[in-house]
């Protein structure tokens, strides 16, 4: 089957096998993105998995319509057409997928606000290591900030080009995220994700001038009280230092002076 513009079809049989592997998916309501040619949804059905498939490219439909007429007709499949990041989505516990690269990163987002137990997902491998990188590491940024604040990640594997068809240009990597409640709890969750936003916006800049660039948001004078109760030390780093606490101690106290 030619693949549609920007889509690569994973074809090797021994990732297949361990991207279903990763998690037990047998008797679990699974969310798979772009199905694509099916591989991974035959083994995840395989393995006894309840598939929710979303897939965005119609020309693709007729062929996993006719491969799984089976499951689907048993209930044991579901294929949903749209964009996944923005039908709405089917009740699920998993995901296991292979994330269109382009919209990664809204896809992710919104599964973690969605919620779900567990997720195997395969990226473009620079995003992937964006979001397991630690502070202080050159990939740590927002991404690995807004991550790691709701979940752990973890690196299962890395895929060269020809484990595709087409070879993308680039390799990729699968991850394993499991969600959790933030390590403190955050006041408003909103204005952390500006907070980062903002911060890793300028990142060359220390924290003082990340912080003063943010006047035009909260205004001046929640912006100089905060940082006059904030250590020196502290407003003297650069955003890639501060760990994830850090990023919600800061936002707590913003959001505190704010009201």
């Amino acid at each position: 089957m030619k693949a549609p513009k920007d889509q690569h079809f994973l074809v090797d049989a021994d990732a297949v096998a361990l991207i279903a592997d990763t998690i037990p998916v047998a008797g679990r309501k699974v969310l798979e993105i772009g199905p694509g040619g099916g591989v991974l949804t035959a083994a995840l059905l395989a393995r006894g998995a309840t598939v929710r498939a979303v897939e965005l490219d119609g020309s693709l439909l007729p062929n996993l319509e006719q491969r799984f007429a089976g499951q689907l007709a048993s209930g044991q499949l579901q294929i949903i057409r749209g964009d996944a990041s923005k039908v709405p989505l089917p009740e699920f516990e998993l995901v296991v997928a292979n994330l269109p690269y382009s919209i990664s990163s809204k896809i992710t987002f919104r599964l973690l606000e969605t919620g779900f137990e567990s997720a195997v997902l395969m990226y473009q491998l620079e995003f992937g290591k964006r979001m397991i990188a630690p502070p202080g590491n050159g990939e740590y940024g927002r991404l690995s900030v807004m991550a790691q604040t709701y979940a752990d990640v973890e690196m299962i594997l890395e895929l060269p080009p020809e484990a595709f068809s087409p070879p993308p240009e680039v390799w990729s990597i699968v991850v394993k995220i499991t969600p959790h409640e933030p390590p403190v709890p955050i006041r408003d969750r909103s204005v952390h994700a500006v907070l980062v936003r903002e911060l890793f916006s300028h990142r060359r800049k220390t924290i003082r001038n990340g912080l003063r660039g943010m006047q035009s948001i909260y205004g001046t004078a929640v912006m100089t009280n905060l940082t006059e109760a904030l250590p020196a030390e502290l407003l003297d780093k650069r955003p890639e230092m501060l760990s994830v606490t850090d990023f919600i101690d800061l936002s707590n106290r913003l959001s505190v002076l704010r009201v």
